[in-house]
């Protein structure tokens, strides 16, 4: 970008400057800042009376229009298959497997910043489960039945349909996790496994959230409330960043309410963090007893019904993101996942940004995608 420079006045502009009284002086900073200050104040109500009605239409912005068929539906999810973007594709399918925290559109959030249209342009076939949210019946789903269960019959169902012997799976935050747990049992049906963000040990995350989970009653949560209400998760969230998230940000929404893509990019993310599902009760007891609390996943001790995962059986080549600002999972608590694994090609990949910024931002679309892409071009036949 062209810096502007504020060159001096020229020497016939400074002979014609006249030295003002002291007098005039205090009358212009009494009478111009008042002015400035009246201008300042109608333009703020303008911008205020703007953020307030685009705001009530937030929940109307379109996410998730990159064209795409639905394979199969069921109660649980729905498995997407996008079109593809380009005449000739690679060979290894990729599922992507989104966490059961928000809604998988983030993935797809604007044509511009979207993780799966990018992987469509570079000639991946691209497949998405897309969770639906569990109902009051669904509070005894575990999390052997969304690996062993829902993930295996999706796994199964992009085989078929791809015409491939095996895929890559690709996991982001608990997806992630859960990504990994399926790896550990079901490899011969891997070619590759690329994870976003994993949960893995959380011995080591010293974010707000893991150190909530660390001291929650979980047992005592799911016996009274069921399955967990998105308001409870969502007041975790705000917990995160309280002024960030609860003041900051509608104040630099205000600033820019005149910068469209600025406002349609803030109104996306906004409907996405407020689109939070209820978690299954015996699954979030998991999740927060057994893997943030008791760290089993890392300990090689984490049960999918009768059979341990453990990692060190995993041998697949391993593609590890992390973002180095993350606040949602420590890159700490990430980064061990290549050592607990045995493949010989494994890759970890660090980025200066958040994690949302890892998969939705300009960012990823110019610095972490192209690599993501280039490895698994090498590794798709």
């Amino acid at each position: 970008m062209t810096q502007q420079e504020t060159l001096p006045d020229k020497p016939e502009q400074q002979k014609q400057q006249q030295p003002r009284s002291p007098a005039a002086a205090t009358t212009e900073l009494a009478i111009k800042p008042a002015e400035d200050l009246a201008k300042e104040a109608q333009e703020n109500l303008r911008k205020i009376e703007k953020t307030r009605e685009i705001l009530h239409t937030a929940g109307r912005v379109e996410v998730g229009q990159t064209p795409h068929e639905v394979l199969v539906e069921t109660r649980a999810y729905r498995l997407l298959h996008y079109q593809p973007l380009v005449s000739k594709t690679f060979k290894t399918p990729i599922l992507t497997v989104y966490a059961l925290i928000n809604k998988s559109y983030v993935l797809d959030l604007q044509p511009d910043k979207s993780w799966i249209r990018s992987l469509l342009t570079q000639g991946f076939d691209v497949y998405l489960i897309d969770w639906k949210d569990p109902s009051t019946v669904d509070k005894y789903l575990t999390f052997d039945d969304y690996v062993n269960g829902y993930i295996s019959d999706c796994v199964d169902t992009v085989l078929k349909k791809s015409k491939a012997d095996k895929l890559t799976l690709h996991g982001y935050c608990m997806g992630a996790s859960m990504s990994i747990m399926y790896t550990a049992l079901h490899q011969e049906k891997v070619r590759n496994l690329a994870v976003i963000a994993p949960v893995i040990d959380t011995e080591k995350d010293s974010t707000v959230i893991g150190n909530m989970a660390k001291h929650m009653d979980v047992a005592k949560m799911v016996d009274t409330i069921g399955n967990l209400p998105p308001e409870q998760l969502f007041a975790c969230y705000s917990a995160l960043k309280p002024f960030k998230q609860g003041v900051a940000k509608y104040f630099n929404l205000v600033q820019n309410i005149d910068n469209e893509p600025f406002v349609g990019n803030f109104l996306r993310i906004e409907k996405w963090l407020y689109d939070t599902p209820p978690i299954a009760g015996a699954t979030f007891r998991e999740w927060i007893s057994d893997i943030y609390q008791d760290n089993l996943l890392a300990k090689n001790e984490f049960y999918l019904g009768d059979l341990v995962v453990d990692l060190s059986k995993i041998t697949v080549p391993l593609l590890n993101l992390v973002a180095d600002e993350d606040h949602l999972v420590s890159p700490e608590c990430s980064v061990p996942l290549n050592d607990m694994v045995s493949s010989t090609d494994k890759r970890l990949m660090r980025f200066h940004t958040g994690h949302v910024g890892l998969i939705a931002s300009s960012y990823s679309q110019n610095n972490v995608l192209p690599k993501v892409g280039q490895w698994l071009k090498a590794r798709s036949q």
